[in-house]
């Protein structure tokens, strides 16, 4: 079958390659070095497993930012994975970029059915199928990790298709002809209802962040033990023992826009947990930015901007808001990102060097604890409890 994929950031080239095993795929994309890179059979991203199947498996992919050749084989479905970042003045998702490639492919690949991977508002696709004249256009949630996205696709935890048709089953069968794991559940609903499952999975995901961060505000303002509590607490099967370490807030691509976007199609809804997710997040960067200015420093040193380990994406990351509340009150905020190749980022400081930074640092912000800075642990303010070394 032919397929194109259009939008080669972490989701688009992990369903490329997932259905380039068993399918002929063109893969669009502007940014040209990523194109290079792919036909390199390099990944552009830091994702372990789709680096290895580009260099070593059997892929019929190919990339390319030429839209005619990208359209030009006659797909069948047009996967899109354009970003829809959340407009906080506007109170929903940007689609712009969406809905310029949704034109795109009704214009060179017209009998394609369009599968819309990106994350979008509920009500959307019934919305975009009624502004283009078309019922051409199907969602179908993502549930992938940044790191671990083509794992995630190998081995998914479910396989949902917003319709219930003959496509949406194909659809799925492709999905799941490339997948590793066995006895995968598959769900076909209507397009709103598996637009709700998206923004509901990450809001759960971004509300049991939340849960565990205030348990450990809680301990840590009373002087008590946020390990032995967790630990005791995630003993109950029913909370299980993941997702439980604390952290300076939910950050990244996805939770701090899917939430927000939540909220807002709660708009005439009753609601207060919702809400209170949000308003969670913003508390906790709060708390963790006075107790470190409770120390009184004149310089903070930011230990790593992503805040995930082995990560080197840092789009939205919580320690942002963090640093503009101490810069405000008076701090100098310094930074060691080893994947920024610069002096300066966004008005901070930026350091290279670890042991220049440790030594200039009067505190040390660092999400997550590391060898590196270990020899000044006593300078180090973290709510790391489970990778401490």
């Amino acid at each position: 079958m032919n397929i194109t994929v259009v939008g080669l950031g972490y989701v688009g080239l992990s369903n490329a390659i997932l259905l380039a095993q068993n399918n002929n795929v063109r893969a669009l994309e502007i940014v040209q070095e990523k194109v290079d890179l792919i036909n390199q059979g390099k990944s552009p991203i830091s994702d372990e497993e789709i680096q290895k199947y580009l260099s070593s498996k059997d892929l019929t992919l190919e990339a390319t930012s030429d839209k005619e050749y990208g359209y030009g084989h006659e797909p069948e479905f047009v996967v899109v994975a354009a970003p829809t970042d959340y407009d906080d003045v506007k109170d929903h998702f940007n689609t712009v970029a969406l809905e310029s490639v949704i034109k795109d492919a009704l214009e060179y690949a017209p009998n394609a059915t369009i599968i819309i991977k990106s994350t979008i508002p509920v009500g959307y696709t019934r919305r975009i199928n009624k502004q283009f004249k078309t019922d051409n256009i199907i969602f179908s949630p993502e549930f992938l990790r940044e790191g671990k996205a083509l794992l995630d696709n190998l081995y998914p935890s479910r396989i949902i298709v917003g319709e219930k048709s003959e496509r949406g089953q194909t659809f799925a069968n492709l999905m799941l002809e490339g997948a590793i794991a066995d006895d995968v559940k598959v769900l076909l609903m209507d397009a709103t209802e598996a637009e709700a499952v998206k923004l509901f999975s990450n809001t759960y995901l971004a509300l049991r962040v939340s849960y565990f961060n205030e348990l450990d505000t809680y301990a840590e303002t009373k002087g008590l033990n946020t390990k032995a509590i967790i630990d005791g607490v995630s003993l109950d099967p029913r909370i299980g023992d993941y997702y439980n370490n604390p952290s300076f807030g939910y950050g990244g691509y996805c939770l701090p826009k899917d939430t927000k976007q939540l909220l807002a199609n709660y708009k005439d809804v009753p609601n207060n947990l919702i809400r209170a997710i949000v308003d969670s997040n913003a508390t906790r960067k709060g708390f963790v930015a006075n107790q470190v200015l409770a120390k009184e420093p004149k310089v903070v040193g930011i230990y790593r901007l992503a805040m995930k380990t082995d990560s080197d994406n840092f789009r939205q990351a919580a320690i942002f808001d963090i640093m503009k509340e101490m810069r405000a009150e008076g701090a100098e905020v310094i930074i060691y990102e080893p994947s920024l190749n610069a002096v300066s980022f966004e008005g901070y400081r930026v350091l290279s060097d670890i042991n220049e930074f440790n030594l200039t640092s009067d505190v040390i912000l660092a999400n997550r604890i590391s060898e590196e800075i270990e020899e000044v642990r006593e300078k180090v303010y973290t709510r790391d409890i489970y990778n401490e070394n």
